[in-house]
Order: C-alpha cells, then structure tokens, then sequence
C-alpha cells in the first residue's frame, strides 16, 4: 500500500511538474527595462527591449514570427492596431532591430509603451504590448 501511495505521488508531482511548463512558455512576450511606474529620472534614459519566442528582425523583412519595436510615448489613445503605425511624435519606430535606445527628455511627466509590430509596422493579430508606464524626468 505504501508503495503504490509513493508511486501515485512521484507520478502527480511530475504531472505538476510537467504541466507548469507547458505552452505558456512557449507563447511570445515582450518586457521593457529601464523604468519603473511613478520614479524619477534624469536625462539621457536607458531603455531595454526584451521580446522572448520572436525574432527581432529590420522592418521590411517578412519572417514569420518576427518583427521589430516601437515606442509609444505619451499617448492618450492606441493606435489603429490592424494598420501600420503611422510615424509621429509619439510613435519611435525601431525597425533597424534594435533592442534598445538611450532617449534624451526634457524635465516632466511622461508614459511608455513598448509595442512589437511585423516587418510592415502593423501589430499582430494578437498585440505584443507592454502596460504603460508613467515616469519623472527632474
């Protein structure tokens, strides 16, 4: 009896085991590093892109799973996410794949957002979007 009891809990602990790296970890996701919500900062910033289970690719290359970054600084409102993003102000495009950026601010309240687009600056199907994040600059 004891044994069989071992057994079954070896054969559950694996099953928990197992089943807490299933498909989660496979799904794509991005994370921007450099600022935190409500801190303060001086001027010039350092920002990282970390995207997991995509490729980081120049815009213009069509790969599947792939794309390049851009940022979205201070904005009210997303923007269309079934078109390309518009180059404006308040959207940096980073289509030369590159994983991170030093940005010069001048003193005031700011937010960002990080956003993952395909090689055509159009987010995808499913958006790859960071939480906004709201920051100082003194």
């Amino acid at each position: 009896m004891i044994e069989h009891r071992k057994k079954f809990y070896l054969i559950l602990l694996f099953f928990i085991f197992t089943s807490s790296y299933g498909d989660t970890h496979n799904e794509p996701s991005i994370k921007l590093e450099g600022v935190e919500n409500g801190k303060t900062y001086t001027s010039p910033i350092e920002l990282n892109f970390i995207v997991k289970n995509m490729k980081v690719r120049n815009a213009g290359v069509n790969e599947e799973n792939s794309g390049h970054h851009h940022l979205l600084i201070n904005l009210d409102e997303l923007p269309d996410m079934t078109k390309p993003l518009p180059m404006t102000e308040g959207i940096m495009h980073f289509g030369k794949a590159q994983e991170s950026t030093s940005l010069e601010l001048e003193p005031g309240k700011y937010t960002i957002q990080l956003l993952f687009a395909d090689y055509s600056h159009t987010p995808h199907k499913i958006p790859l979007i960071t939480e906004k994040v709201t920051f100082f600059i003194k």
